[in-house]
């Protein structure tokens, strides 16, 4: 998952901690790694225990419960989750009754180690359990360890109303499904974020419509594949609906629609979409609403259909080229980012090479790049032998990322000279005379602060760039 126009080869990338609360109460302190989807579920666990009368803080020393949202995709992620802990447990030489918590996919994947072999934790709950949270920690609070990772075919988390956490107040996520149906070969997600299954389009709706009412002028709509997204009166998956059910279903190009006409100046980003299931009625969608923006997120992986294969990513090499060159044909404006996987079990030198001509031949505006990491349970581990060594693996991690940084400079090149409608999010972190936004390709742009304030609209003159920020000024 992504957030701006960079090149990322770590896949625990920061954390987002609650606000201030102004409610009498234990104080609760809240951290999200890893995707968007993890930074959204923390927005719900804090609406449900601020209704219970917590309040935040941003100092985690003082408070009497911390929460953890993990990622358990890559292991470098879930290391420096644990050494978080460590430091989280010094909390308790102060508070001995303070509790610590895991939230998310680690907590799913890992609850025994956690709470018995390693005794870092004392509450452990899954990504569908959030609503049993308030009677997870009375028994925690009671000595017991606390645990629930049950995995649901139905919860959505549809009625509640998020808190939105430590961000700029102009962009916001909504999740608009849960889990993954596709089962590629190397993700621990479908084991610890269950089956798929789509929300009500009328909550996304009154959901975003709420944001936006709330001064929020950016929502970008959730889901690990949001184009296999399909409402007809629950949640169920598409393949096993009847015809008229298909016939009369809400998709994700109409949903797009939907919230794309709650107001134009409501700009609409989503992720993430799957290369096999991107329909050209959503490049339509997309293409003809000025506020949808046109950038699309399509992690190819690998760009060898023999790998791609043994990934059981439901593509060829030459399938995903079609998509893309769809993508350049009804949007021509269009950014394109992707995932890459290097050293994948068996890569060869040569596939190795037709990623790196895959790359070459899209030139992705930004990508996010990772050496293969084996994960306990999934297919992968039991079929395939991780048998890519840790020198070739970086090797080639190198190559790509060079590639990659070509690429973006390029990209970022080729909008320069031009005027771009930025919204407003926050100050420059190099400036604090200057604004940073993005364009509609998710592209950063800067320019001075003059009169304007977040969440304006603004069309800047793009004058000059780094490798992937573009400067200019106000027109």
């Amino acid at each position: 998952m992504e957030f701006g126009n960079k090149i990322i080869d770590e896949s625990v990338q920061g954390s987002a901690i609650a606000k201030e609360g102004n409610i009498e109460g234990k104080k609760l302190f809240l951290e999200s790694y890893g995707c968007q989807m993890n930074f959204a579920d923390s927005e719900v666990v804090a609406s449900i225990l601020i209704n219970k009368g917590f309040t935040t803080t941003q100092n985690f020393l003082e408070a009497d419960i911390i929460f953890v949202n993990t990622c358990a995709i890559r292991e470098n992620a879930e290391s420096k989750i644990r050494q978080r802990l460590q430091d989280y447990k010094k909390v308790k030489k102060k508070n001995p009754k303070a509790l610590i918590g895991v939230l998310g996919c680690m907590a799913e994947r890992l609850k025994s180690e956690l709470l018995e072999q390693e005794k870092l934790v004392d509450i452990v709950v899954g990504p569908d359990a959030y609503r049993d949270l308030p009677n997870l920690i009375e028994i925690a609070e009671g000595g017991q360890k606390a645990v629930n990772v049950i995995l649901s075919k139905e919860e959505t988390y549809a009625d509640i109303s998020p808190v939105r956490l430590d961000h700029n107040g102009v962009s916001a996520f909504i999740s608009i499904m849960r889990g993954c149906d596709n089962m590629c070969s190397f993700c621990v997600v479908p084991f610890t974020r269950g089956r798929e299954r789509s929300r009500d389009p009328e909550s996304i709706i009154k959901e975003a419509k709420e944001a936006f009412d709330a001064g929020y002028r950016e929502v970008t709509l959730l889901g690990q594949n949001v184009d296999s997204f399909i409402w007809s009166g629950g949640g169920l998956k598409k393949d096993i609906l009847t015809d008229e059910q298909k016939a009369n279903a809400i998709n994700f190009a109409q949903l797009l629609e939907m919230v794309a006409k709650i107001n134009p100046d409501l700009r609409v980003r989503f992720s993430t979409s799957h290369p096999k299931d991107m329909c050209d009625d959503v490049l339509h969608t997309m293409a003809k609403y000025e506020n949808i923006c046109k950038y699309i997120h399509l992690p190819v992986q690998s760009g060898c259909s023999e790998v791609l294969e043994k990934m059981n990513r439901g593509y060829s090499r030459e399938w995903y080229l079609d998509r893309v060159a769809a993508i350049r044909r009804i949007m021509p404006d269009a950014a394109i980012s992707s995932d890459i996987i290097t050293g994948f079990c068996g890569e060869s030198e040569e596939q190795h090479q037709q990623t790196l001509s895959l790359m070459e031949e899209v030139q992705y505006e930004f990508a996010y790049m990772f050496a293969y990491s084996e994960r306990p349970k999934t297919l992968a581990e039991r079929k395939f032998t991780d048998d890519v060594s840790a020198e070739i693996k970086q090797k080639r991690l190198a190559e790509i990322v060079n590639m990659q940084r070509k690429h973006s400079e390029i990209r970022t090149k080729q909008n320069v000279g031009k005027i771009h409608k930025v919204l407003i999010e926050s100050i420059s972190k190099k400036s604090k005379d200057m604004f940073s936004g993005r364009n509609s390709q998710n592209i950063t742009v800067v320019f001075p602060k003059e009169k304007y304030k977040k969440g304006d609209y603004v069309n800047v003159f793009a004058s000059s760039c780094t490798s992937s920020t573009l400067i200019g000024e106000v027109v």
